[in-house]
C-alpha cells in the first residue's frame, strides 16, 4: 500500500472533519483499487451543498464492516459517522452502484487471470439446485393468515 493512502487522524476526530491521516486497516482499498471505482461513486445531487465526507472513507468504512462483521455503531471513530457510511451504503444498493462496482472489479480480475471479461456460460447441477421430492403445485405449501 501506497504512502498517498495512509490516512492518520487524531483522537477526537471524524473521517469527515478535514484531510488528515491514519493507520491503514487491512480492509481499506489501496491506490490502485481506489482508482478503478472513483469514477461509479456518483456525484452528489445538484443543488445541495458541496459534499464534504470523503467517498474513500465511505467505501473503506463498508470494507471494513463487510470483513469484521460489526453494526453500523461500532465502525471505529476515524471512519465518517455510522449514519453517514450507511446512508451511502443503502442508497448505493437502490441505485445500483453497487453492481457497477461489483461488475468493474470482476472484469478487471478475469482480464488479469486472461478470460473474457464478462463469463459466457454457467453451470448449474443438481447438486446445486434443490428441488423438492413430491414436485408440481402440491409442493407448495398454502398462504398461512
Amino acid at each position: 500500500m501506497g504512502m498517498a493512502s495512509k490516512r492518520v487522524y487524531e483522537k477526537g476526530r471524524r473521517a469527515d472533519d478535514g484531510p488528515m491521516e491514519r493507520k491503514p486497516y487491512s480492509s481499506d482499498l489501496t491506490d490502485a483499487q481506489w482508482q478503478l471505482i472513483e469514477s461509479l461513486i456518483p456525484p452528489a445531487k445538484p443543488g445541495g451543498r458541496d459534499r464534504e465526507t470523503d467517498m474513500r472513507e465511505v467505501v473503506n468504512a463498508i470494507q471494513y464492516r463487510v470483513r469484521n462483521g460489526c453494526g453500523w455503531r461500532n465502525l471505529p471513530h476515524d471512519f465518517p459517522p455510522h449514519g453517514t457510511v450507511w446512508y451511502y451504503y443503502w442508497t448505493w444498493m437502490r441505485d445500483g452502484t453497487w453492481v457497477l462496482i461489483h461488475d468493474c472489479l470482476r472484469e478487471q480480475v478475469r482480464q488479469a487471470v486472461g478470460k473474457e471479461p464478462t463469463p459466457s456460460a454457467g453451470v448449474l447441477d443438481s447438486q446445486s439446485v434443490k428441488t423438492t421430492e413430491k414436485g408440481g403445485p402440491k409442493a407448495t405449501m398454502p398462504a398461512s393468515r
